[in-house]
């Protein structure tokens, strides 16, 4: 049996902060924010912040172009 090996994240690993579909805002990590499959495609994730959630931002799936509420 072969073991897979694990890379382990390191201080000075780049990290890419997620960011909002809708609107392209960083999206901290105590916001209340969500993050969904596209329901069109079911390949692409999207992140919508606070604020766009309130107020109804359209987001458009960055693989198959889908445009949600």
């Amino acid at each position: 049996m072969s073991t897979v090996p694990v890379k382990k994240l390191d201080i000075y690993d780049p990290v890419t902060p997620p960011v909002c579909t809708s609107c392209g805002r960083i999206i901290h990590p105590n916001e209340r924010a969500t993050v969904f499959i596209c329901p069109n495609c079911g390949v692409a994730v999207i992140r919508r912040c606070e604020k766009c959630r309130a107020q109804g931002t359209p987001y458009t799936c960055p693989n198959c172009g889908f445009t949600g509420p």
